[in-house]
């Protein structure tokens, strides 16, 4: 089920919201992303078609920071839209997940987002992990700095989650 980031963004923000939990755009990229990777593990499936790149404070999906940098530090309160192709107009951008999928992310979304986004950023610099791989290079240019969903799966493969 490979499906549009933004979708998954505003299923990680209606979580939040429910659990009363505020979410930055920091926080968002990396549980979005953390939302992905056991979702590529547990399911064998990616949650978004787009590749996740290796910025200064972990992986980001950059249309997503582009839609909500304006927030900076503060806790987001919009949801993200994209261009409806028959109105032509901006809309939220909907989700609809079947239950295995839903399930999981409601799993992640509830232990990801009680961390600090110091913490999540931690997490997802884990020594040789995906992000790590990509972002620590020994050349002077890495091209396109994307993380692969391969990368992403040999390397969470053999962890244990900690929604588990």
């Amino acid at each position: 089920m490979i499906g549009n980031g933004r979708a998954l963004a505003n299923f990680v923000l209606d979580e939040c919201q429910r659990e009363g939990r505020p979410i930055t755009n920091l926080a968002l990229q990396k549980i979005v992303y953390f939302c992905h990777v056991w979702s590529l593990v547990k399911l064998r499936q990616p949650l978004v078609k787009q590749r996740f790149e290796a910025w200064q404070f972990g992986p980001v999906l950059q249309y997503l920071y582009r839609d909500f940098k304006e927030f900076e530090r503060k806790p987001i309160t919009t949801r993200s839209k994209g261009l409806d192709p028959i109105t032509g107009e901006l809309q939220v951008v909907p989700y609809h997940f079947d239950i295995k999928v839903t399930q999981l992310l409601q799993q992640v979304v509830r232990v990801y987002s009680k961390l600090s986004p110091g913490s999540l950023v931690d997490l997802a610099h884990v020594t040789d992990g995906p992000w790590q791989r990509v972002w620590c290079h020994d050349g002077d240019v890495n091209p396109g700095m994307t993380i692969t969903d391969e990368s992403i799966l040999d390397f969470y493969a053999c962890r244990q989650p900690a929604f588990c």
